[in-house]
């Protein structure tokens, strides 16, 4: 490490955690703070302009997700002038802790969220989870949730057995039950994978007036990890944050898929599961005009050589 004062530039790859909170708390300390909250949990705040992001991200997550192992919001403080607000967890804890609840609800009294004339809060997985249970702290913002778990609650969900370890914790008081919690926002969208037959379970509770639900088929599991190796992830949440996220902007950005090889890939398997040969080779032939695809090339000289050899039979 240097001296120099730290940046938003300042790359905070593989620290440890008590480093890595410290040079945030110097990059903050001007126009904001880090805030420890409990044993498990920190609150780090930059503001910058009039638009809010709230993100719910792990320590874990910002390292594996961030090439300079920083906050995902940090991206949208750079790009576009917006303040963030990061809630940090060591784990997947799903921010159920009274320190985060009596963190939220000393915002609230502060009016802190009335400073701010867009307010947008946005999470994937248990993360998901939190940003659309907090979101009722701040009325009329908009939420975008990534494969959000509506609750851990066995009474609800007792057929997700993927953490069965976290139902030992109270989802039934405080900011608990996320689908009631998005009432008072002003749009939520639940970005999930059909096919994932959980994430879909949870996806179907969120069914709400203010709720648009975006499927993005043949994805999988790691839609958060997709979309930023997309380049989708911020036009996503800037679309988001100025109410602009129809169904078809969604759509737009989504056609980066096409590219994408991790889908095209379980695309092709989707198909070749269900013996759709026509569409194989349609597939086939389309991925291999646009770019080197080994495994798609095989498959098309495969499709076509049989064809071939069946009509020479014929």
């Amino acid at each position: 490490m240097t001296d120099e004062t730290p940046t938003l530039d300042t790359s905070l790859v593989d620290l440890p955690r008590q480093e890595w909170l410290s040079l945030v708390d110097q990059i903050a300390d001007e126009d904001g703070y880090v805030q420890n909250l409990g044993r498990r949990h920190h609150a780090i705040f930059i503001e910058e302009g009039s638009t809010l992001l709230v993100t719910f991200e792990t320590l874990q997550g910002i390292q594996a997700l961030s090439d300079l192992g920083q906050p995902l919001g940090w991206e949208m403080i750079k790009d576009h002038g917006w303040s963030h607000l990061c809630l940090a967890s060591n784990g997947d804890t799903w921010f159920r802790d009274p320190a985060v609840y009596s963190y939220f609800d000393r915002l609230v009294d502060d009016g802190f969220f009335d400073e701010f004339d867009n307010v947008i809060f946005y999470g994937a997985g248990p993360c998901g989870y939190a940003a659309a249970a907090y979101s009722v702290s701040a009325p009329g913002a908009y939420v975008v949730a990534i494969q959000p778990q509506a609750t851990l609650d066995p009474r609800l969900t007792e057929w997700d057995d993927r953490f069965t370890d976290m139902r030992i914790q109270d989802f039934t008081s405080r900011y608990g039950y996320a689908p009631e919690m998005l009432d008072a926002a002003e749009h939520a969208y639940v970005l999930y994978d059909p096919r994932e037959q959980l994430d879909a379970m949870h996806a179907a509770l969120f069914t709400r007036p203010n709720v648009t639900k975006l499927r993005m088929r043949f994805m999988g599991n790691a839609l958060q990890t997709d979309l930023l190796e997309m380049d989708t992830w911020a036009p996503l949440i800037k679309a988001a944050g100025e109410g602009a996220l129809t169904e078809e902007a969604f759509a737009q950005l989504y056609r980066a898929r096409r590219d994408y090889r991790p889908y095209l890939r379980n695309l092709l398997d989707a198909l070749e599961a269900d013996e759709r040969e026509p569409l194989i080779e349609a597939l086939c032939a389309n991925v291999t005009s646009r770019m080197r695809a080994r495994r798609f090339a095989f498959r098309l000289k495969e499709l076509r050589q049989a064809k071939l050899h069946n009509a020479e039979e014929d």
